[in-house]
């Protein structure tokens, strides 16, 4: 059941139901890549809700707080702070206020403009004087000016003369919903308020990030400007301006607020106030028409490029943009400092900003539609933080420059507080370096193996080479008490993915060393030295792991194990579950979930996704069935791979089934739990489902190939890519592929088995 109304471009809600308020906060977030907040409402509301706005990069770091301390714990778990609710635009009529959970509600609309990046809501709510009030409001976060958020409030008071209070302010007393003890992150600094406006300084305690949010507020009714005097309501951590109008029958007043959000992150201490001042009067001068202008542009740009059109089934189609929609919202590759919070700016649930869904997942996304120097930033993160992968791995006892990238990160340590995740769930490390390889094989830019990624490479698998065990038992290398990406496993053996991405990876930086080495020579041997490599004792111990690493396989059914003993548990299938205990998470001990076979999301399929190319259709197919009965879908990663892989093997039904699920995750609550937030990483998963699944898209001997797999009901599909500097359009529509290059350059690519040139700013049919 949709809980939205199906629209290719819009998400609309057209009932105010107070019961599904937090999980509609979530759905119509909106964000500009340095700022963001849930779709809280601007006048009050008292009933159940989540308030949330988040700032990029500005972070907590609470202690970590375990029942039993053990050697190698993180420190510290980084929250993602909630901070000052700044949209506030408290609304009293005859003295009674505007709250959706106290006035009788009449009408009800919220509409979230994907096309063009506009939050907009409109109600009519019954006086108990009887008097009926309209209220419209519309606000977004500019893309063209980071620093900007505007709002369009608007009240009409429909069938009597009524005076209206109108108090516009930033409020700076804020809690995270996740705080320890209701615990408050924020301390004042400064604040003034002017006749229109204010402004309020806070800084976070520890790390003393400084933000400014500065207000503007101005007023007309009917159109026409009026002046107001402002009474400037002043208490801790807050700062507002109220004024009062007498509004005749069918006048409307309307409130435009702006506001300017500065940080430290972005500019000197001293010149916060200043700035925010500079930025805010401008905007402000230019007014809300051209801000509101220049933001539309910026989104129609942004779809411009990285649109998917599926003709044929809206219900795809929807939910193919609103994740495209949320992924740029969150991540705009402007600030290498910055990463892909799983939760982005709608929700607290994840501390820190970086988990492995960034390599695994996004680059892919940002890469096609965003271009090479979008994902180029993604890995330069990761770069500038090796010195602290390093620390992290000599934390749990590792040396000679072995480095383990964290779970979970701010800065580059290690921030993630539960055991089973920080020590064991290894399988991290590998995902970056295969988002290197899969980088360089899209881009061709080979010089950034030179530049950056090999020193990352031998990291890792220094790692590597210190993490596995002999078995004398086996007389094979073997990989013990990990955690695969099936979170539903904790301390197993032997995890096959685990162990296959920990073999490819040392291949993989040895034939790295042997590339530069022969290239550039002068570069190696400078390298080798800063990281003091000893050549042929490391290599050839990497060697000796790649021949002799154990794989966990069952022969009589001819299927990989998902780690040593898998075949030990009860083999009860997920169609012989009830359905009334799902999701397991929310449901079953977790005692009971560690001894079921059910599988979170995809582990060994993670794998044969990877590595596609490792293996025969057939082997692929087999794989696919057998963990695919076993799998609950219980994270947001997981659909998506399952989708791709069934395009693969030709399944149709499963492939589309597993779309919808990865496309429509957070718009039909599938995992019951968008209150919490949306899932903003497993949304690039989504998009490799169309473009990677249903188009096949893949890169064989550096060229664009693309196999397409298109569902009956689905008229069409286009999508574009960004490949090597150039633009390609991909249409399949009736068994025919039709490509464009949108580029100045010929490109040649391939459809199954056809090769074919592309003439510059040309058409091609297949």
């Amino acid at each position: 059941m949709n809980n939205y109304k199906v629209d290719e471009w819009k998400i609309i809600e057209e009932t105010f139901e107070p019961q599904r308020v937090k999980g509609s906060e979530s759905i119509f977030s909106i964000g500009n890549g340095m700022m963001g907040q849930r779709a809280n409402f601007e006048e009050d509301y008292s009933g159940e809700m989540l308030r949330g706005s988040y700032i990029a990069g500005v972070y907590y770091p609470d202690k970590t707080r375990v029942g039993w301390w053990k050697n190698g714990y993180p420190e510290y778990f980084a929250k993602v702070l909630n901070s000052a609710n700044f949209i506030g635009i408290r609304v009293k009529v005859n003295g009674e206020p505007i709250d959706l959970s106290q006035n009788k509600v009449v009408s009800f609309s919220r509409i979230l403009d994907m096309q063009h990046g506009l939050l907009q809501r409109s109600f009519v709510v019954e006086l108990r004087n009887g008097g009926k009030i309209e209220i419209v409001a519309e606000r977004f976060m500019s893309m063209a000016r980071p620093e900007i958020a505007a709002i369009s409030y608007s009240v009409c008071a429909l069938d009597c003369d009524s005076i209206v209070a109108v108090e516009g302010y930033v409020d700076g007393d804020v809690v995270n919903e996740d705080s320890n003890y209701n615990e408050k992150f924020w301390d004042e600094v400064a604040k003034s308020a002017t006749s229109r406006g204010g402004y309020l300084v806070m800084k976070t305690k520890k790390l003393d990030f400084n933000v400014c949010w500065n207000m503007s507020l101005e007023y007309s009714i009917d159109g026409a400007e009026m002046p107001a005097k402002a009474i400037s309501i002043e208490r801790e951590k807050y700062v507002s301006n109220s004024v009062e109008f007498n509004l005749k029958k069918n006048q409307t007043l309307t409130v435009n607020k702006y506001v300017a959000v500065t940080s430290t992150l972005n500019h000197p201490f001293e010149n916060l106030v200043s700035k925010s001042d500079e930025i805010l009067s401008k905007a402000a001068l230019d007014s809300y028409a051209v801000l509101k202008n220049e933001h539309i542009n910026k989104w129609l740009d942004k779809w411009q490029h990285a649109d998917i059109v599926i003709e044929g089934d809206a219900e795809a189609q929807q939910g193919i943009r609103f994740n495209i929609f949320q992924l740029f919202q969150t991540y705009t590759g402007e600030d290498e400092r910055l990463n892909i919070g799983p939760k982005g700016f709608t929700g607290e649930k994840y501390g820190g900003s970086t988990y492995w869904d960034t390599e695994a997942y996004c680059l892919p996304f940002y890469m096609s539609t965003a271009g090479e120097h979008v994902a180029r930033q993604l890995l330069i993160y990761r770069y500038r933080q090796l010195d602290k992968a390093i620390e992290n791995a000599a934390k749990l006892g590792f040396t000679d420059g072995a480095a383990l990238f964290p779970m979970v990160t701010m800065n580059g340590e290690e921030c993630h507080n539960e055991w089973e995740i920080t020590f064991e769930e290894i399988h991290r490390n590998g995902a970056i370096a295969y988002a290197i390889k899969r980088y360089i094989d899209y881009t061709g830019d080979k010089g950034y193996l030179t530049e950056y990624g090999l020193e990352v490479l031998v990291g890792i698998s220094r790692f590597w080479a210190q993490r596995i065990t002999w078995s004398d038992e086996r007389q094979k290398y073997v990989m013990l008490g990990v955690t695969g990406p099936n979170e539903y496993e904790n301390n197993v053996n032997n995890n096959w993915y685990t162990n296959y991405l920990a073999v490819w990876t040392l291949k993989y930086t040895a034939e790295a060393i042997s590339y530069v080495n022969n290239t550039d020579a002068s570069t190696w041997a400078a390298i080798k030295g800063r990281i003091s490599f000893k050549e042929d004792a490391e290599l050839a111990k990497w060697a000796d792991i790649v021949a002799k690493m154990h794989f966990p396989y069952n022969e009589k059914l001819g299927v990989i194990m998902q780690q040593d003993g898998f075949m030990d548990k009860e083999q009860i299938l997920v169609k012989d579950l009830d359905p009334s205990q799902r999701p397991l998470n929310q449901k079953w001990s977790w005692d009971r979930i560690l001894r079921s076979v059910f599988i979170k999301q995809a582990d060994v399929l993670q794998g044969v996704y990877f590595f596609e190319n490792d293996f025969d259709l057939e082997t692929i197919r087999k794989n696919f069935d057998f963990y695919e009965q076993r799998t609950v879908h219980e994270s947001s990663l997981s659909p998506c791979v399952h989708s791709i892989l069934a395009c693969k093997i030709g399944d149709m039904e499963r492939a589309k089934t597993m779309y919808l699920r990865t496309a429509r995750l957070d718009l039909d609550d599938y995992n019951k739990e968008v209150n919490e937030g949306l899932h903003i990483t497993s949304m690039a998963g989504s998009w490799m489902s169309v473009v990677e699944g249903f188009g096949g898209l893949r890169i064989k001997n550096d060229t664009l190939y693309f196999n397409p797999f298109i569902p009956d009901n689905w008229k069409s599909l286009a999508f574009k890519v960004i490949f090597r500097g150039r633009t390609i359009k991909a249409k399949f529509e009736g068994g025919k592929t039709i490509l464009t290059n949108e580029s100045e350059q010929p490109l040649s690519v391939m459809v199954k088995d056809a090769t074919i040139c592309i003439p510059a700013n040309s058409t091609i049919g297949v």
